[in-house]
C-alpha cells in the first residue's frame, strides 16, 4: 500500500517547550495549574493536530487515511524509546482500561490461576481482574500498601510470601493515585520472574513525568492513557507487551484489523478478501478496527514535546517544585504522603489536611484563587509538571496561608 507523506509536525511552526514556562498553554484559565495527575491540558503543539487531521480529512478524503496509518506507525515508535522497548512490542488502544481488559481476558489462564492486586489501587487496574476471574474461575488476592509507605521494607517482603504461595499475574500501578508513591517495579518484577509470575503495570500516573525502561525492569505488561502526564487527549492511550509473553495471549477479543494484512483487500484489486487470515502475534493485534486518528496524532506531538525536553529533567523539575512546597505545607499542620525516600517518588504530592480543616471548603478556596488541585479520595494532591514555573510555589502558600478553616 502506498502511503502519502505524512504531514508536517507542529513543532515546525510552534515556540519550543521550556521547562516552567506556559507560553503552550496561552488559554488555561488556572494561575497554578497542579491537576496533571488527573486531566492535563494540551499544547498549542497537540491542538495544532487536532486540527491537522479533519483538515487532511477535509482536503483529502480517504486518501488522508493512509497519512494517519504512517503517523501510527511513527507514534509506536516514539512510544516504545520512551519507555526502552520495540516498536513491534507496541499497540495503540482506546484508554488505560482497554489496553488491562485486552490482557485480563486474553491470557491463556488456568482455573485456580491467582492474581495479586493492591488495596487504594485506581479502579481500572481492579475491575478487569475481577471479570476474569468470574470467567476464567480465578482467584484474587488483595495486598497492602502499607509496608511500601513507610520505611520498614515489609511491602517487598510480604509481596514475596504472597508469591511464594502461588501466583501467575500481579497487577499493580507504577504510581498510586491517592498518594504518589512510585512502586519498586524493578525488584517486584524480579521477585516475579523467581516465583514464575508475571507482573502487568497501569503506566498512567508515571509515563511521562518518570523515567521507565521495561526490558531492563523486565517489566511483561504495561499500559498507559495519554491524557495525564503525557499530556495528549482522552481516547487514546498504548499497550506494551513483552515479546516472550505474547505465546501466552489467546486473541479472544480480535476485529478485522487485527489479521495480517488487514487492509490488503482494500487496495490490491481482486481476490484479496479472505477471512483466514492469522491474528497478528504482535502487541498490535489489539487494534481491532478504526483508529482515533486525531487522538493518536496529539498524542505524538505531546510526546515530541517530552523527548524534546527529556523524562529526566522533567522528573527533576518536578521534584524541585514539590521540594519547595511540601516544607511550608508541613509547618501549616499538612500531613505529607510523599515516600522519605527518592525511589519512592512521582509527580504527585499528596497531603491530609489539619485536622480541624474541611478538604472540600479548602479545595473551593483554592479554586476561587485560580489554583487548581484535586481530592482523590479525602487527599489534597498537587500535581505539577513540565510547564509549572518554579516561582508558583509562593502564590500557591500564600493562597493556603489566606483560607480559614
Amino acid at each position: 500500500m502506498l502511503l502519502p507523506d505524512p504531514p508536517i509536525r507542529a513543532k515546525e511552526r510552534l515556540p519550543d517547550p521550556q521547562l516552567g514556562e506556559r507560553k503552550l498553554f496561552p488559554d488555561l484559565r488556572s494561575d497554578v495549574y497542579l491537576n496533571h495527575a488527573a486531566i492535563s491540558p494540551p499544547s498549542l503543539h497537540v491542538r495544532h493536530m487536532l486540527d491537522a487531521v479533519p483538515n487532511s480529512f477535509s482536503e483529502l478524503g480517504t486518501d488522508a487515511f493512509g497519512v494517519w496509518v504512517a503517523q501510527r506507525n511513527r507514534l509506536r515508535e516514539t512510544l516504545a524509546a520512551l519507555i526502552g522497548a520495540q516498536s513491534e512490542d507496541i499497540g495503540l488502544v482506546p484508554n488505560t482500561s482497554m489496553g488491562l481488559i485486552s490482557i485480563a481476558m486474553c491470557l491463556d489462564w488456568r482455573p485456580g490461576d491467582r492474581i495479586l492486586l493492591f488495596e487504594g489501587e485506581f479502579p481500572t487496574n481492579i475491575t478487569p481482574w475481577q471479570r476474569a476471574a468470574l470467567h476464567f474461575d480465578l482467584k484474587l488476592r488483595m495486598l497492602s500498601l502499607a509496608g511500601f509507605h513507610d520505611r520498614s521494607g515489609s511491602g517487598l517482603e510480604q509481596f514475596e510470601q504472597a508469591l511464594q504461595e502461588g501466583c501467575r499475574l500481579v497487577a499493580v500501578s507504577a504510581v498510586q493515585f491517592q498518594t504518589g508513591l512510585a512502586m519498586p517495579l524493578e525488584d517486584m518484577a524480579r521477585l516475579c520472574r523467581k516465583y514464575d509470575a508475571m507482573l502487568c503495570v497501569d503506566g498512567i500516573q508515571a509515563v511521562g513525568c518518570l523515567p521507565i525502561d521495561v526490558e531492563t525492569m523486565k517489566v511483561d505488561f504495561l499500559v498507559s492513557g495519554s491524557h495525564k502526564w503525557l499530556m495528549g487527549m482522552e481516547g487514546c492511550g498504548f499497550l506494551y507487551i513483552a515479546p516472550e509473553r505474547m505465546r501466552q495471549l489467546v486473541p479472544r477479543m480480535a476485529g478485522w484489523l487485527s489479521h495480517e494484512d488487514g487492509l490488503g483487500f482494500l487496495f490490491n484489486g481482486a481476490g484479496h478478501l479472505r477471512y483466514d487470515r492469522p491474528i497478528r502475534q504482535r502487541a498490535d493485534w489489539v487494534e481491532v478496527g478504526a483508529q482515533n486518528s486525531i487522538g493518536f496524532a496529539a498524542l505524538e506531538a505531546s510526546v515530541d514535546l517530552l523527548v524534546d525536553l527529556g523524562i529526566t529533567p522533567i522528573y527533576q523539575h518536578i521534584q524541585q517544585w514539590i521540594d519547595q512546597i511540601e516544607p511550608a505545607m508541613l509547618e501549616m499542620g499538612f500531613q505529607s504522603m510523599r515516600h522519605p525516600a527518592s525511589h519512592g517518588r512521582s509527580g504527585i504530592l499528596s497531603m491530609k489536611t489539619p485536622q480541624s480543616w474541611d478538604l472540600i471548603t479548602l479545595f473551593q478556596h483554592l479554586n476561587r484563587h485560580g489554583i487548581a488541585v484535586s481530592t482523590p479520595d479525602g487527599f489534597l494532591r498537587m500535581a505539577p509538571h513540565w510547564p509549572n514555573s518554579l516561582s508558583e510555589v509562593d502564590r500557591v502558600i500564600s493562597a493556603v496561608k489566606a483560607f480559614t478553616p
